[in-house]
């Protein structure tokens, strides 16, 4: 998700349009992306440093961006 502090133009747009849709007390509207990403690991804390150190080096922008995960057992 972007950063409080930053404009997001697409989370403007929609909170400005949502009347239109009928929707109505919408205050505001965050827009980020989301990822799915299937691993393989030892454990529930490889797994998570696994997910940490991949988000850190390459899926978010970390002077723009916050970001969350959780982590979900896959049965076989």
């Amino acid at each position: 998700m972007p950063h409080r502090e930053l404009l997001d133009p697409q989370g403007k747009t929609v909170a400005k349009n949502l009347h239109h849709v009928h929707i109505q007390g919408v205050e505001d509207v965050r827009i980020g992306k989301r990822i799915v990403m299937t691993l393989q690991a030892e454990s529930e804390a490889a797994a998570r440093e696994t997910v940490e150190t991949a988000c850190k080096k390459i899926l978010a922008n970390l002077i723009m961006e916050a970001y969350t995960f959780e982590l979900k057992a896959v049965e076989a």
